[in-house]
């Protein structure tokens, strides 16, 4: 998939496929998971409707094949399935989140964390928390946790940016719901 078919806004910023098919092959297990996924607008995330798994060799793990890590497939497909403007130039190509991924495995290249977290940058820090959020929770991922080591700041700092970016009404349509708290 590339930036092309996001064409859903989603957030000020962001642009995300309305949906996407993705599959993955075990080696080891010879199992074959294939997920399609949806965006939800009132869930603000996607949501994975079908799930096939299928073996792929004739010796092939039969418990593998009964289990699905849909969530392991999900996370790795939506990066691909988002894309951002990096300027606000007329004209300027849309990026996947894919393609600003690091090898390392981080969503945004140190650059734009490090422009991210200077004092006086609050529409370049904006524009960076929506991104980390958008990555994070249309994905299920906890987007504190994201900001929070993405840009290497404390849990309450990041909770406060997002807070920010939230009432700037910079991450309309994506939500992550946390789950119960540990003291009740």
């Amino acid at each position: 998939m590339t930036w092309h078919s996001a064409t859903q806004p989603v957030g000020s910023a962001l642009r995300i496929a309305p949906g996407f098919v993705a599959s993955t092959t075990d080696d080891d297990t010879g199992v074959e998971t294939t997920i399609e996924a949806h965006y939800n607008a009132d869930e603000g995330r996607y949501i994975v409707t079908a799930i096939i798994n299928r073996a792929v060799r004739d010796n092939f793990d039969q418990q593998a094949l009964r289990r699905t890590a849909s969530v392991a497939i999900l996370q790795a497909a939506i990066p691909h399935c988002i894309a951002v403007r990096l300027t606000d130039e007329p004209g300027d190509a849309w990026t996947s989140i894919a393609d600003l991924t690091s090898a390392d495995g981080r969503i945004i290249p140190p650059w734009m964390a490090a422009a991210a977290v200077k004092r006086g940058m609050k529409d370049e820090r904006m524009e960076v928390i929506e991104i980390l959020y958008g990555a994070a929770a249309l994905s299920g991922n906890p987007p504190v946790r994201a900001v929070q080591i993405e840009l290497d700041i404390p849990h309450r700092t990041a909770s406060d940016w997002i807070k920010k970016a939230r009432d700037e009404g910079r991450l309309e349509g994506m939500t992550y719901n946390v789950g119960r708290q540990a003291d009740g």
